[in-house]
């Protein structure tokens, strides 16, 4: 058990976590602040996103045309240098070098750098060798897809890529550019040969950085924002509710003179004012019942009692009538018997009256002990057997053992079950394969129960919750065989709330009814299920 205790307490979410939790599902204002921040951030996010790739493109549009411009210009130069420079026919290599150190050398002063590759033929790439670059420069930083394009094409052609250069001290950097590529002729031998002008996308990151970090900080700025104006706009409107829930609070807990403080003429003024008027009534309308119920418990209490003193003397002239029957005649003698019945039936009536007076007035008490409920059961079947026999009815007991014990009132209880029985007695099928009452009892270490099965007319829709109700009938029309006064099963009801239990009926037309009496083990536990089910084993599941 300290294992599982342990291991129970490791799962449980942090004092912090769990107020959070608490506080985020009992305020309306933190749920609409924070649905407003989350909603306002995705737009936010949506249009800075979209800002930002505008921007963007807008810059590197304006670099690559830039960038293609110059380079169109720095080729244009270059095929007027080797144009105007002296024919030496025998020496293309020593060409080719001077103008390769000529755009070089331009290219480091105006910040790109220069591959020069050549003669290029369908198929050549810069690894094969023969090129001439920019100092630190790798020639990878020439994509492949640019060398593919002069396979077949000599026009000016442009793309992105990563410039890789080679620091003094070996440090090897990478930062995004554009190459540009475009053919020029040597005359020394009339090959074509291929520049490669790579140019750096610095200046474009820093913008776009710094376009960055203004958006950020404005959304940011605009989320505070608001979440401000939300937070003040629901307290406007939270706050009125605050105070009509603590006033709501204190109404339910009896303060019937609370009343919301009325302040201007918009929505929420008339909604207190019209709260106010409800709180009015209602006010009037309780005190009205708490005095009509007053009335009624004193005066089922004061009739009960001031019946008590004619029914005795009626009583001691019944007895002594029934007593004398046999010297009478046919008539009178069975005018004796059913005087004496009716007035066993006026007693019990308003011995019923009195525990209900009691009830409504607060004063019933429990006398609690060990009650073992089997016990109970096999003594209310044999009292109840006499009437069940009468009834040609069986009853019986069905137990798993010889003692389920519960802290209770044995003669409560005794008389909770009583009536269940005698109820179950009158509405009991009278012939047949299912004619019989059984008494189920079973318990855990929690509850105790017992279900009473019935096999009779059954229960209605809607009528298992009104079968508890004072001097209600299924059928009015039908007579009570036990001699029932109609209090029976509230009264047992009461005594079940007064132990803490459960008194639960189901039934189905036809197929009969059950009765389940549910007792915490403990006086004060708390039940969270029965050992027992409402719904009998041996009822079929509706097909639907």
């Amino acid at each position: 058990m300290l294992h599982l205790r342990s291991s129970a307490g490791s799962h449980r979410l942090p004092e912090s976590v769990r107020r959070g939790l608490t506080f985020w599902r009992r305020s309306i204002q933190a749920r609409v602040v924070a649905s407003t921040l989350i909603l306002s951030a995705g737009v936010v996010s949506v249009v800075g996103w979209f800002l930002l790739q505008q921007t963007r493109d807008g810059l590197l549009e304006h670099r690559v045309d830039a960038v293609v411009a110059e380079a169109n210009d720095e080729t244009a130069e270059a095929r007027d240098l080797l144009d105007a420079a002296p024919g030496i026919v025998s020496d293309p290599f020593g060409q080719q070098q001077s103008l390769a150190g000529t755009l070089i050398q331009r290219g480091e002063t105006r910040g790109y750098s220069v591959v020069l590759v050549g003669p290029t033929t369908p198929g050549s790439r810069i690894a094969d060798g023969g090129a001439s670059r920019t100092r630190g420069l790798d020639t990878r930083s020439v994509p492949g897809s640019l060398e593919q394009h002069f396979d077949s094409s000599s026009s000016t052609a442009w793309t992105y890529t990563s410039i890789r250069r080679t620091g003094p001290d070996g440090t090897v950097t990478e930062r995004p550019g554009i190459a540009v590529g475009s053919q020029v002729q040597l005359p020394s031998d009339a090959e074509s040969y291929t520049l490669y002008y790579l140019f750096p996308l610095d200046e474009q990151e820093e913008t776009l950085a710094l376009v960055t970090r203004a958006l950020l900080t404005a959304g940011v700025l605009l989320l505070v924002l608001v979440a401000g104006m939300t937070w003040l706009v629901t307290r406007q409107v939270v706050t009125p509710i605050r105070l009509a829930r603590q006033v709501a609070e204190r109404l339910a807990a009896g303060q019937l003179q609370e009343r919301l403080k009325v302040s201007g003429e918009d929505d929420l003024a008339r909604l207190a004012t019209s709260f106010n008027q409800m709180a009015s009534n209602l006010q009037r309308q309780i005190r009205q019942l708490e005095e009509l119920s007053r009335v009624q418990r004193r005066f089922v209490s004061d009739v009960s009692h001031e019946l008590r003193t004619p029914l005795t003397t009626v009583r001691m002239a019944g007895d002594v009538l029934h007593d004398a029957r046999r010297g009478f005649d046919p008539a009178t003698a069975r005018a004796a018997e059913l005087l004496q019945t009716e007035l066993d039936r006026f007693e019990t009536l308003l011995a019923d009256l009195l525990e209900i007076s009691r009830f409504d007035a607060g004063a019933a008490v429990l006398e609690l002990d060990d009650v073992n409920l089997v016990d109970v059961a096999r003594r209310i079947v044999d009292v109840t057997r006499p009437l069940a026999e009468q009834r040609h009815v069986t009853v019986e007991v069905r137990a798993p053992g010889d003692a389920c014990l519960a802290e209770a009132d044995v003669r409560r209880v005794e008389r909770i079950v009583r009536n269940l029985v005698t109820n179950a007695i009158d509405h009991a099928a009278a012939e047949g394969p299912h004619a019989g009452i059984v008494l189920y009892v079973a318990g855990d270490e929690h509850a105790a129960a017992i279900a009473v099965r019935d096999h009779g007319v059954g229960l209605a829709p809607g009528e298992a919750s009104m079968v508890f109700n004072r001097f209600w009938r299924a059928d009015p029309a039908r007579a009570r065989t036990s001699g029932g006064t109609g209090l029976g099963l509230s009264i047992a009801l009461e005594d079940t709330h007064l132990h803490g239990g459960w008194l639960q009926a189901w039934g189905r037309p036809g197929e009969g009814a059950q009765f389940r009496l549910t007792l915490p083990r403990r006086a004060g536990g708390v039940l969270r299920h029965s050992p027992l089910p409402l719904v009998p084993a041996d009822v079929a599941e509706p097909v639907s």
